[in-house]
């Protein structure tokens, strides 16, 4: 047995049945932006505005994953993956964000699911990972009422064309980072800072969730949320409000009102607005029933209520303002833990806390942790990148899962964020989170020790195939 087999021999046993996969998103790694009659998203608009993104990068080339995926398939099939997440770029399907479809753009996601499905791997698709059409955004963008309904249309199309090849459908990929980091920090695309119209388009995003599930009819659909525990700095009437805040924008904003039809009143009488463009019957279309919940996890916030802290979770690369409506006085403290290259806190109970959390307090429904990963200052040398981080980072996150899975969750998957190092969004190419280290000039794919270890746990949790006698 090998050094690296006994480093992984760690007693990680999983029910029979649960998904070990990976996750990326379209923007991130696809590049060909102008192939095949793709159109302009707002994310091709925003890295091209300066000052947007960290050393002016951006994605037009990415990792060139749209010419390379059947490579990278097969570096899926090595690891022994049995699920892969991944989202389709709404403008390489509907270039206008509506109207006429490019079938060239459906074709790609054809021949990948096909390639996917050969290889014995689960397609995953998520319909929307922040890449909207610039013709929508040019409209108004999500706060734009309409947005949500071209994006059911747009769901519809990609169900009927991918239905044989797809049975798991998400729709909407953390609404909180695409309503308030593109709309009230302006840290993300498109870029804006306008507070009311944050608020109007995480509830439109919310609704295109709920009118996407009721245009596709999927055999299994589900929603997807990115999570945090949330702790008061001290036990202060101003801290624990400003949990309470925090916690309700961030998780029960969103929990709530997919898994219950409605949004919490503490969080509206936050706001202190006029929520006149929630409509009779929104919310019972939002909270819709689905099959499972997709929860993205990757830190707890300590927060405080006094003056003088941080306005932010983590300091953006470029300029922005608080993406905290209605709670710009929070601010965020450091709890003590140690931290990756993006400055979050690695803190894996508050994953069981998350999980536990929806198990108890929503109706019951089967969940995913659909993201969870690191960015370290990872080093290539001799063809090897030895992250031992991330290593323990993946280690101590998994045992949390098997914890919240022996407390009664009822937690079906996990897929590590991500596979491949890839454009990480307002950070350009100055972050990496991948399974696979990529050098961005030649696009050259090396397994990192993390991705060797992940392969070796998914192969202990195979169902043993009997020998020949």
């Amino acid at each position: 047995m090998t050094t690296q087999e006994e480093q992984t021999r760690t007693g990680l046993r999983f029910p029979a049945g649960f998904a070990f996969g990976s996750a990326t998103s379209a923007y991130q790694i696809e590049g060909a932006v102008a192939d095949d009659g793709r159109g302009t998203s707002i994310w091709d608009t925003f890295t091209k505005t300066p000052g947007r993104v960290l050393n002016g990068d951006n994605a037009d080339v990415a990792i060139d994953h749209y010419h390379r995926y059947r490579e990278d398939v097969a570096v899926m099939a090595e690891l022994g993956l049995s699920a892969y997440r991944f989202s389709v770029s709404w403008p390489r399907v509907q270039p206008d964000g509506s109207g006429k479809i490019n079938h060239k753009g459906l074709d790609f996601y054809k021949r990948l699911t096909d390639e996917l499905l050969r290889h014995g791997i689960d397609p995953w698709l998520t319909l929307y990972h922040w890449d909207l059409p610039q013709p929508l955004e040019d409209r108004g963008g999500w706060p734009n009422r309409d947005t949500a309904y071209c994006f059911a249309d747009y769901a519809a199309t990609v169900h009927e064309a991918l239905k044989d090849h797809v049975h798991t459908f998400s729709t909407v990929n953390e609404p909180w980072c695409a309503a308030f980091l593109g709309y009230a920090s302006g840290e993300h695309a498109p870029g804006r800072r306008e507070p009311e119209n944050a608020i109007r388009g995480a509830h439109h995003l919310n609704l295109a969730h709920g009118l996407a599930v009721q245009a596709m009819d999927a055999r299994r659909v589900g929603g997807c949320v990115n999570l945090y525990a949330v702790t008061p700095e001290t036990d202060s009437e101003a801290d624990l409000d400003a949990a309470r805040r925090i916690d309700g924008l961030q998780n029960r904003f969103f929990l709530d009102a997919l898994m219950t039809g409605r949004y919490p009143q503490d969080v509206l009488d936050d706001l202190r607005m006029d929520l006149g463009f929630i409509k009779d019957g929104d919310l019972a279309t939002i909270g819709a029933p689905i099959d499972l919940l997709l929860v993205n996890y990757y830190s707890r916030f300590t927060v405080s209520g006094a003056p003088g802290g941080r306005a932010s979770a983590a300091a953006a690369p470029t300029e922005s303002a608080s993406p905290w409506v209605g709670s710009e006085h929070v601010s965020f403290v450091n709890g003590g833990r140690p931290v990756t290259s993006m400055g979050w806190e690695i803190d894996q109970g508050g994953l069981v806390e998350v999980l536990e959390r929806v198990a108890r307090d929503y109706p019951p429904i089967p969940l995913v942790v659909s993201e969870n990963g690191a960015a370290f200052e990872d080093v290539l040398e001799h063809g090897r990148v030895h992250d031992a981080e991330r290593v323990a980072y993946f280690e101590a996150h998994l045992r949390a899962c098997r914890e919240a899975i022996e407390a009664g969750v009822p937690l079906e998957g996990y897929f590590a964020w991500s596979l491949m190092d890839n454009f990480e969004w307002a950070w350009g190419y100055g972050k990496r989170f991948g399974l696979v280290h990529v050098d961005f000039e030649s696009q050259r794919r090396v397994l990192k020790d993390s991705a060797i270890w992940y392969s070796e746990i998914i192969r202990q949790n195979r169902p043993h195939e009997p020998t020949d006698s």
